[in-house]
């Protein structure tokens, strides 16, 4: 083998060992970044859980209001039919 061969392999050999550990970083950097994907994808279950809820709770708390609307309007119809009923006993 020449100089000139031996040279070209041994810069041949250290561009694949510089690709091999610059594979492995990329790798790592992958699985970390998955790790993180799978985390935030938790995270997001989550919140979504929680956002239902939180309609939920708001349905259930409009209901309640629209209760005590309907008992308030209630009340004034039975307090005009009271008033109705007095005014015939006249």
């Amino acid at each position: 083998m020449t100089p000139e061969e031996e040279i070209i392999l041994k810069r041949f050999e250290t561009r694949t060992r510089q690709l091999i550990l610059l594979y492995q970083d990329t790798r790592q950097e992958n699985e970390l970044l998955r790790k993180q994907v799978d985390t935030l994808n938790q995270e997001l279950e989550l919140i979504k859980k929680n956002y239902a809820n939180l309609k939920i709770a708001r349905m259930i708390d409009i209901s309640d209001q629209d209760m005590k609307d309907a008992k308030g309007r209630l009340s004034k119809l039975i307090r005009e039919i009271d008033k109705c009923i007095a005014l015939l006993k006249i």
